[in-house]
């Protein structure tokens, strides 16, 4: 097969190459609700199409390789004082596979234990493209079940309001937990 970025022939979708080169994580930080980091390790225009992917079957794919290259790495030089859990938003399987799952599962470290299935979203309504206001009209309303560890990472693959993680940050805090960060692997801002 050929590399997705350089075409180049290569036993993966994306060559150690590019991989090296293209996908180093840069990160980015911004903040919601006024204290909450949110850590970005990809400029969205610099992996545009390959978040592109998350609904194909190659999404699976390159995803996986995104986490290994950020996540897995975020996780691997992390430490805290507490374990922590992490959980992915709305990690509901779509195409066969869910991307923030994928991310998630990249983070279990001795610091941090990923859950799944534990803040999934009951309106399923598509916030691509739509405006903040849409977005606060619309809002996800998460169903949250429990967990053992108080404070959460969590975890996203872009943030362009905040609007989603703002809502996550806020059912958790409902129910006792405190979210100490999220990660994601691309921020739509500064588009």
């Amino acid at each position: 097969m050929r590399c997705m970025m350089c075409e180049r022939f290569s036993l993966s979708h994306i060559c150690s190459t590019c991989q090296k080169t293209l996908l180093a994580p840069t990160l980015h930080k911004r903040k919601i609700l006024g204290s909450i980091p949110v850590y970005s390790f990809y400029p969205y225009d610099a992996i545009e199409p390959l978040l592109l992917t998350k609904h194909t079957d190659v999404g699976f794919y390159i995803y996986t390789l995104l986490a290994k290259n950020s996540f897995r790495e975020f996780a691997r030089e992390w430490s805290y004082e507490n374990r922590v859990a992490s959980l992915g938003v709305d990690d509901h399987s779509k195409s066969g596979y869910s991307h923030t799952a994928v991310l998630n599962r990249s983070l279990k470290s001795s610091a941090i234990k990923p859950y799944f299935g534990k803040l999934r979203a009951t309106e399923q309504y598509k916030y691509a493209g739509k405006s903040v206001e849409e977005r606060l009209l619309n809002p996800r309303k998460f169903q949250f079940l429990p967990f053992k560890e108080e404070e959460v990472i969590l975890v996203d693959d872009i943030v362009t309001t905040g609007s989603t993680l703002t809502e996550a940050v806020e059912i958790l805090g409902m129910h006792g937990k405190k979210v100490i960060l999220c990660l994601t692997l691309s921020d739509a801002e500064n588009r």
